[in-house]
C-alpha cells in the first residue's frame, strides 16, 4: 500500500485518540501520525496499520536509557560504557545539528553493533510504545497531521506491531492505576477503547419525541456549525453504521449523543440489508473497504429498494481518489466522509443531510 498524506489539522482542537488510532488502524494506514499540544509531541510510525515505532519528545534519551538499564540484567552487552557511548553519538546537543529519529537510530545502531539482537530490539521498541501510548491515549486538546517520510521509510524496522492489542494493554494499565490512585487526576477521559466518554445509564428518548437543548450538541446549528446559541427542541434520529471494524462503529457511536442519536451499529456486511430494514434508519453511514461486498456494492443494493431510494447514504472511506468519488456519485451516495475524521466533520456532514 502506497503511503498518501490523509489530512493535515494543525489547530489546537479536542482530541479523541482511541477514535484516530483506530481509523487509522482500519484504514491499514503508513505514515507518520505526530500530535503537537503546547509543551510536547508524540510520533507514532505505521505500516499498514502496524506499529513500527513511537516516541514521545518529553526525556526521550532519559526513558529509552531506563528500559536498557532493566534489559541489561539480562544482556551483558548493555552495560553502562555502551549506553554512554550510544548517548554521546546519538542525543541531541544544544551545539549541534540534530539527528533525524535520533532515538530509532540508536536502538538501530546498538542492533548494527550485535549490542542486541533483532528480537530484543522489538521487545524494547515494543515497551516504549506502551509507555508513549498511555501517554497519547490521556491527552484531550491538541493538532495532529499524518504524512508519509521517505527518510523513515530507508530505516530497518524490527516488529510491526499491532496497535489495537497495544492499545487495550494501556487501557487496562490506566484503569488498574486509576482504581490503585483514584484521586489522581490523570488529565485524560475514561480510558474505554469503544468510546471516549464514560457509558450513559440514561434511556433514550423514542423516535419523534421532542427534546430541549439536547445535551452534547450545544454549539452546532442544523449544518454542523458551530454558533453560541443552544439548539432547541431537536427530534431524535437513528443512524446505521456499517463498517467491518468494531472500533471504528464505537469509536462513531461516541461521536453521536444518544439523546439525539439513535445508532444502529452493523459490522457484517452482508448481512447489513436485513438489519437496516429493520431499523429504519433517518441516515446510513457505509464504508467502502469491507470483505464480501464493499460499501459501493452495498449501497447499489440498498438504492434498488423501495424503503431508501430518498434515505441518506454517506460513503466512509480514506480513499478521496477521483475515481472513487466517481463510483460514489454511480451508485447514488449522498455524501463523502474522508478519514481519518473528528466529531464536528462528522457532524456536519450528519446534520447537512439530515436538515
Amino acid at each position: 500500500m502506497n503511503a498518501t498524506p490523509i489530512s493535515s489539522y494543525r489547530l489546537a482542537q479536542k482530541l479523541h485518540p482511541i477514535s484516530l488510532l483506530a481509523q487509522l488502524t482500519s484504514r491499514r494506514a503508513s505514515g507518520c501520525l505526530r500530535i503537537f499540544t503546547d509543551t510536547a509531541f508524540w510520533s507514532i510510525h505505521l505500516e499498514e496499520g502496524k506499529l513500527t515505532y513511537a516516541s514521545y519528545s518529553d526525556k526521550v534519551f532519559e526513558r529509552l536509557d531506563n528500559h536498557l538499564r532493566r534489559l541489561s540484567q539480562k544482556i551483558p552487552h548493555l552495560n553502562s560504557a555502551t549506553r554512554v557511548q550510544m548517548r554521546l553519538m546519538f542525543e541531541p546537543q544544544p551545539e549541534t545539528q540534530p539527528i533525524p529519529y535520533a532515538d530509532y537510530q540508536a536502538i538501530c545502531w546498538l542492533v548494527e553493533q550485535e549490542h542486541l539482537t533483532p528480537k530484543q530490539a522489538t521487545t524494547l521498541i515494543e515497551e516504549l510504545a506502551k509507555e508513549v501510548l498511555e501517554s497519547f491515549l490521556v491527552l484531550k486538546e491538541g493538532s495532529y497531521e499524518f504524512y508519509p517520510e521517505a527518510a523513515w521509510d530507508e530505516l530497518p524496522k524490527f516488529g510491526y506491531l499491532d496497535l489495537r492489542l497495544l492499545v487495550e494493554h494501556c487501557q487496562k494499565e490506566l484503569r488498574n492505576r486509576q482504581r490503585v490512585q483514584p484521586a489522581i487526576n490523570t488529565g485524560g477521559s475514561s480510558p474505554v477503547f469503544s468510546a471516549n466518554k464514560p457509558p450513559q445509564t440514561q434511556t433514550p428518548p423514542q423516535t419523534g419525541q421532542q427534546l430541549t437543548k439536547p445535551e452534547g450538541l450545544e454549539g452546532f446549528d442544523s449544518r454542523g456549525q458551530q454558533f453560541a446559541q443552544p439548539l432547541v427542541r431537536k427530534s431524535l434520529y437513528t443512524i446505521a453504521c456499517i463498517d467491518d471494524s468494531q472500533t471504528v462503529l464505537n469509536s462513531i457511536k461516541s461521536f453521536l449523543d444518544e439523546n439525539v442519536f439513535a445508532v444502529v451499529t452493523i459490522n457484517d456486511p452482508v448481512k447489513a440489508l436485513m438489519q437496516i430494514l429493520r431499523s429504519k434508519p433517518d441516515l446510513i453511514l457505509l464504508d467502502v473497504e469491507m470483505p464480501n461486498l464493499d460499501g459501493y456494492e452495498l449501497c447499489s443494493l440498498l438504492r434498488r429498494h423501495s424503503a431508501f431510494k430518498n434515505t441518506p447514504i454517506i460513503m466512509v472511506t480514506g480513499r478521496t481518489g477521483f475515481i472513487d468519488r466517481a463510483k460514489a456519485k454511480m451508485v447514488r451516495s449522498s455524501g463523502y466522509l474522508t478519514k481519518p475524521f473528528n466529531q464536528s466533520d462528522l457532524l456536519k456532514i450528519v446534520f447537512k443531510h439530515l436538515g
